[in-house]
């Protein structure tokens, strides 16, 4: 472990510039690493960036270590299995049990990573969009939660989460230009989460 926060130090040090720009960045959360693929490290991130895509020219993903506190993994390779699902290769973990370490982790990518890889249609898309239920703005959307038949857009309204869905009936309309969504929501629905 010691010569992989060596190599971690290094790379920061090489790339001031980049964590610089980090500290000030936002996240978004694209998937999860499932499993580890093959003898030397190798891990499947099974992603919900909506479209195939190999990470071509990604630098890096980011590990939430603590809440709000993202440790740069320094990609390696990356290479396509599936429209959900990239191979990824990490610096430092060349063993079938350093990747065991971080399976099950979710994977963040910086904002310009984001917008860069992501697909315009996907809900995923969505992240930092602003919830309009009529005349009401109800607050940023900070997670989407993909499920069958709607999209569960997760918001934080006076302090409580709140689960929005989005699907055929509540939909009105998404202004990419405005990032808004716009909903027309059931009575009643805020107050279950609100009162």
């Amino acid at each position: 472990m010691l010569p992989f926060l060596l190599l971690l130090l290094f790379r920061k040090a090489q790339y001031t510039k980049f964590a610089h720009i980090s500290l000030m960045t936002e996240y978004f959360k694209i998937g999860k690493l499932v499993t580890v693929a093959g003898l030397k490290g190798e891990l499947l991130l099974k992603h919900t960036l909506g479209k195939k895509t190999s990470l071509k020219g990604l630098q890096a993903v980011f590990i939430e270590d603590r809440k709000e506190s993202f440790l740069p993994w320094f990609v390696e390779s990356a290479k396509i299995k599936s429209e959900e699902e990239t191979y990824l290769k990490l610096e430092g973990i060349d063993t079938k049990e350093a990747a065991g370490k971080l399976t099950q982790k979710e994977v963040w990518l910086a904002e310009a990573d984001f917008k860069k890889f992501a697909a315009k249609t996907a809900p995923i898309s969505l992240l930092g969009y602003t919830i309009i239920n009529g005349p009401d703005k109800l607050g940023e959307i900070l997670e989407v939660i993909e499920q069958p038949h709607q999209v569960l857009c997760r918001l934080e309204i006076q302090g409580k989460e709140v689960l929005i869905p989005v699907n055929e009936s509540t939909l009105q309309k998404i202004d990419h230009k405005k990032k808004q969504v716009i909903v027309e929501l059931p009575e009643g629905l805020l107050d279950i989460y609100l009162t």
